[in-house]
């Protein structure tokens, strides 16, 4: 498996050939490519199109960094697909023939689950498509698309059985689950002194200072590497606090003191993080994207330096998500936002309905699938959504985080749908109306109102353009009569050599 991409070049087919159906590529003041054609015929018409469209694809890849990679094809990059095959296939000769098998059933179900994801992953690795990231490997990618399918089907597995059986379902993976267990509140005594107690006033802060304050900070610097946007990171942001505000009816877990959300959360950990996130962002965008073998290096330290950069990224495209451009990329990042929303929803709804405390590794496991997931996820929406005459179709491991989020979503509603159900307070429901309603305005008239104004607008400045020209005196000082015939049709010199 060599470097897969090399310092890119632009086409030198149509540039100055001497071919005259071959259609004319020229540079704007902008240093984009512009195609011209000059057979008007159907065939060369596609011929454009698909050239413009590679052409803006490479130009969009590169505008930030020029990529130089000297193709070296070592061990580490090959495809082993034999040495996987033959290694797999000594492992089962060695369990069949040399391995005496238990009489316990339990575990041999155990053990035959596990060695079936495991063969999956073998072949995933192995032989999976691949993503749109290359570094620190192509496998490492594979092995999360694979591990994205044996989610899935554990969560559809899951949402197919009884609410009791799937709690006690728990206990195979992890004896200690399938207790109901209480739900730690935060809010309470909200005092950031509290003069009652002499001993320790600010005893209210440290009591919320917890594992949860780090993980705030961490979460929100890897999403902000994920999204790329600080304007779309702090919406997410502000809005899960509204969206603790308006459920804590429901989870214990999401009852904290106003300078808990607004303060430590947003302010503190949240902004804090986001502000690394894009200074990291940052760099990688200056960042020159050399790539050498390393077995070409010459010194250590730089042997050291190339090993460490292998863990960034093999280049580096800037998110330009542009809301307000068209009605599609607006109705997708609200997509966006309400997919992140309902993700880390499910967070705490989940380890609420299968009894699994906060601390349990099954909770971090899952957050650390996220953290691996989301950024591939994230760059095939962009690039599904910037171009999509390229990209006709979404990414895979896209498609699998967005049907694992309805899933988990699905499996939360299923074994508790009383507490999904009970009922959002008044007040709290006129604010999420009164917020809906003012997209919906906004849309209608950024979208809708807005384009037929400016349409209206620009065919009454042609019309009154159209009669300022009819007007205008000819030599004689007469005016020009009309003559049948609009000027926006043409003159009749014009129009015979568009019939001919």
């Amino acid at each position: 498996m060599g470097t897969a991409m090399t310092k890119p070049e632009t086409k030198k087919s149509g540039v100055g050939g001497k071919s005259s159906s071959a259609p004319a590529v020229k540079q704007d003041d902008n240093g984009s490519l512009e195609v011209g054609c000059p057979d008007p015929s159907p065939c060369c018409k596609a011929k454009v199109m698909r050239q413009t469209s590679k052409e803006s694809l490479l130009h969009r890849r590169h505008a930030e960094c020029e990529v130089y990679d000297d193709g070296t094809n070592t061990f580490f990059w090959r495809a082993h697909t034999l040495t996987v095959l033959f290694i797999l296939t000594c492992a089962l000769v060695y369990i069949t023939l040399l391995e005496e098998t238990p009489r316990d059933t339990a575990y041999n179900t155990k053990r035959g689950i596990v060695a079936s994801i495991l063969v999956f992953l073998c072949f995933g690795v192995t032989q999976a498509k691949d993503g749109p990231f290359t570094r620190p490997h192509p496998a490492y990618w594979r092995f999360w698309l694979c591990v994205s399918v044996v989610y899935e089907l554990f969560l559809i597995f899951i949402l197919f059985q009884t609410v009791h059986d799937g709690r006690q379902f728990m206990k195979y993976i992890d004896p200690k689950l399938g207790v109901p267990l209480p739900e730690r509140d935060y809010g309470g005594n909200c005092l950031i002194y509290d003069p009652g107690n002499t001993s320790d006033p600010f005893h209210n802060v440290w009591d919320k200072m917890d594992g949860f304050v780090p993980a705030h900070f961490l979460g929100w610097y890897i999403k902000t590497l994920m999204i790329r946007d600080w304007w779309m990171c702090m919406i997410i942001s502000v809005m899960f606090e509204f969206l603790e505000y308006s459920l804590e009816h429901q989870l214990p877990n999401f009852s904290e003191c106003w300078w808990d959300h607004w303060i430590m959360d947003v302010l503190l950990c949240n902004s804090f993080g986001i502000y690394c996130g894009m200074k990291t962002l940052g760099w990688l965008s200056m960042k020159p994207y050399q790539w050498q073998g390393l077995w070409n290096i010459p010194t250590y330290k730089d042997k050291i330096k190339r090993i460490a950069f292998q863990f960034t990224p093999y280049s580096w495209v800037k998110f330009e998500w542009r809301p307000a451009s068209s009605l599609r990329r607006w109705l997708a990042v609200l997509g966006i936002i309400f997919m992140f929303l309902l993700a880390e929803l499910n967070t705490f709804y989940l380890k609420f309905v299968l009894w699994m405390p906060p601390e349990h590794y099954l909770v971090l496991l899952r957050l650390v699938y996220f953290v691996n997931v989301g950024g591939v996820a994230m760059r095939e929406i962009y690039d599904f959504m910037d171009d999509p005459k390229f990209h006709k179709k979404l990414g895979q491991q896209a498609w699998l985080v967005s049907a694992i989020t309805v899933t988990e979503f699905l499996i939360v509603v299923k074994y508790d749908p009383k507490t999904i159900m009970l009922p959002i307070p008044f007040f709290v429901m006129q604010c999420w109306f009164l917020g809906i309603f003012l997209i919906f305005i906004w849309t209608l008239w950024r979208f809708f109102i807005r384009d037929i104004t400016l349409r209206y607008k620009e065919t009454r400045r042609r019309r009154q353009e159209v009669r300022a020209d009819l007007d205008r005196p000819v030599g004689d000082g007469s005016t020009a009569a009309p003559s049948g015939r609009s000027k926006l049709n043409g003159s009749s010199e014009t129009l015979r050599q568009r019939k001919s």
